[in-house]
């Protein structure tokens, strides 16, 4: 049996792991989740609304990041195949 001893075990399975357009679609929802928190801040919350404005910016971009300069792969298209 050549099973690898437990320290050298990888924790992670196939089951744990995002496809690039899954993580890409988990981003968009949180920009738009932070659009929305933002939108509701009152003028009096500065500091919070700083935060928001640059987790905002962070998650751009690494959505932007996430999938390279030609952008999301387009499902539609099979000219690849």
């Amino acid at each position: 049996m050549s099973r690898r001893p437990e320290s050298e075990r990888s924790d992670w399975t196939d089951l744990d792991l995002l496809t690039r357009e899954e993580a890409h679609g988990r981003l968009l929802t949180e920009i738009a989740d932070t659009d929305v928190r933002l939108a509701e801040l009152g003028a009096d919350d500065e500091a919070e609304r700083e935060l928001l404005q640059r987790r905002l910016t962070a998650l751009h971009e690494a959505a932007d990041d996430l999938l390279g300069p030609a952008g999301p792969a387009d499902p539609t298209d099979h000219s690849k195949n």
